[in-house]
């Protein structure tokens, strides 16, 4: 407990880390989302062959952004 000292969590991730973090939220053009959509219908969950199509693009910030869209809370189950 000694190693907690009020600026930071014990795995060293402090509040101004996690700022940082959602300041670096990629956006994307209207565009690109069309067509990660299209893409994602065509080939599915193939995150570098989807980045492959837009330029400057990573797989893993495709994949974010498509879970951070289309991942909905699981309440509608029932």
């Amino acid at each position: 407990m000694g190693d907690f000292d009020g600026h930071g969590s014990r795995n060293g991730c402090t509040s101004h880390d996690l700022k940082l973090k959602d300041e670096t939220k990629v956006k994307f053009s209207e565009d690109e989302e069309m067509l990660i959509a299209r893409m994602f219908n065509l080939v599915g969950q193939r995150w570098s062959l989807i980045a492959g199509r837009i330029r400057g693009r990573t797989a893993e910030e495709i994949e974010k952004y498509w879970r951070s869209k289309h991942n909905s809370p699981s309440e509608n189950d029932t």
